[in-house]
């Protein structure tokens, strides 16, 4: 070829690459983190892969998927006065609806469906993994799943309207920051600062009264426990639907993950109740052991005495069990702990006539996925290194999943100390509105209107077949 030719070819090859990277560049789409691709520049949320999601061809992996414009739902925004009434409408219009999709697919509700009650705040991307777990557990679509809001967000509320696996629910906690910015149960005008001295709380007379270590309320984490317990009021005795309901009521939270057989497990627990353990009056499905071996302890479960900080994550009781707990309403609102399962084991400390005993599994069915909430802050919030280890603990013990009987471990009883409490709940208020709620849960309750708030006294001075049981030593 003549050396005109080479020069020619040289030039129409360096043509076709550029107009190839140039078709390239308008073809695909954005790289998920690329700040150009977000519309004003602004975060977007980037759904993390689910590892039990193979190659994303699971029916689940819809509800990883969300669209490129919505922003990030852990973003607060603050609300104007007019966005805020029209929260609380919306509230109060859901409130008074009782509305459970997908009831014309899966029945009614029956006395022994499972419920399943999840509290949600405002963490999108944990939420979407808790449900893709539900929607590939066996017999899910056999319960009822509600979800507990304390945060109105429609990218979240959109993502529940999708869920077809079951009959849904949805309630919302009326009592919020969220619908309170500048009022009580949120900070209001006048509300004594944490660290006030009770000497100068009184030249100042500021609003409050301190807890056990002498400091004031801090709104942001009194909302929690006041949500649990409105939520379990509301579940077990203001929703009509569910007022001849006698089965069990799990409690989960947004950032849990469930195995694939945790409501196996939960009947076969139940059946297991009366041998092997009559006194127990909850299950509980989750632990945090940091070391747990399904293919050793897949079967294995233990009688123990309920603890808070071991057994809060989900665990399940009946509506004869939550009566009792009621009628212990004042040592769990009084009680000067703002975490509501602290509050909960000093009931059965100091109230119940016997304290409540739980059946807990070795290998959990119920795992924590949160890296970020109430109790922890980090840069990286991302719950992908949780799953990948969860997901790799499931996948080894997948042969240990879906036992036809149980090995009841019988552990010496440790002794449990009487826990002080750790304090955040020492305002009356806190008190008395947790209290209104065994009275009603409705949003127009009186107990948090303004005349309310002034009643309160300004102190400024300190069913399964095959459940086969066999015991160990």
């Amino acid at each position: 070829m003549r050396v005109g030719g080479w020069g020619r070819a040289v030039r129409v090859l360096g043509v076709v690459v550029l107009l190839s990277v140039a078709w390239l560049q308008l073809a695909l789409p954005p790289l998920p983190h690329d700040p150009h691709s977000a519309l004003g520049g602004g975060a977007r949320e980037t759904p993390e892969f689910d590892p039990s999601l193979s190659y994303h061809r699971s029916p689940a992996s819809k509800f990883l998927q969300t669209k490129a414009q919505h922003q990030t739902s852990p973003v607060k925004t603050i609300l104007s006065q007019e966005q805020i009434l029209e929260i609380r409408e919306q509230i109060q219009l859901r409130s008074g609806n009782e509305t459970v999709l997908n009831e014309e697919l899966y029945g009614p509700i029956q006395a022994d469906t499972i419920v399943i009650a999840v509290q949600v705040h405002n963490r999108l991307e944990y939420l979407r993994h808790l449900i893709v777990s539900l929607a590939q557990a066996r017999d899910i679509d056999s319960v009822l799943l509600i979800f507990s809001h304390d945060y109105f967000d429609e990218d979240i509320n959109q993502l529940i309207t999708t869920i077809d696996f079951c009959k849904v629910m949805q309630i919302f906690y009326p009592h919020s920051l969220q619908t309170h910015p500048h009022s009580f149960p949120g900070e209001s005008q006048g509300d004594c600062p944490r660290d006030t001295k009770p000497e100068e709380a009184a030249k100042l007379k500021c609003v409050g009264t301190p807890d056990l270590y002498k400091h004031y309320r801090e709104a942001r984490f009194t909302q929690t426990k006041h949500h649990w317990w409105w939520k379990a009021n509301k579940i077990f005795d203001d929703i009509w639907i569910l007022r001849n309901h006698t089965g069990l009521v799990l409690f989960l939270e947004e950032d849990h993950y469930v195995a694939e057989d945790f409501l196996h497990m939960l009947r076969l627990l139940t059946a297991a109740i009366p041998r092997a353990c009559p006194k127990c009056s909850l299950i509980t499905l989750g632990n945090y052991l940091k070391n747990y071996n399904f293919q050793t302890d897949g079967r294995k479960v233990e009688v123990t005495q309920w603890v808070s900080s071991k057994h809060n994550m989900g665990f399940a009781f009946n509506h004869s069990v939550w009566l009792q707990i009621k009628a212990c309403s004042a040592e769990f609102c009084n009680h000067d702990d703002y975490n509501w399962d602290w509050s909960l084991q000093h009931v059965s400390f100091s109230c119940l006539e016997q304290k409540l005993h739980t059946l807990v599994l070795r290998a959990p069915r119920v795992f924590h996925i949160g890296e970020c909430g109430v109790h922890h802050k980090k840069k990286d919030c991302s719950s992908r290194t949780v799953l990948n280890k969860v997901h790799r603990a499931l996948q080894n013990g997948q042969r240990t999943l879906f036992p036809r009987q149980l090995i009841v471990v019988h552990t010496p009883p440790k002794k449990v100390k009487k826990h002080k409490g750790n304090g955040g709940w020492g305002d009356k208020r806190d008190h008395a509105l947790c209290h209104s709620f065994s009275v009603s849960t409705s949003p127009e309750h009186s107990m948090v209107n303004n005349s309310f708030i002034s009643f309160i006294p300004i102190i400024n001075n300190s069913s399964f077949n095959g459940s086969v049981v066999r015991s160990v030593s």
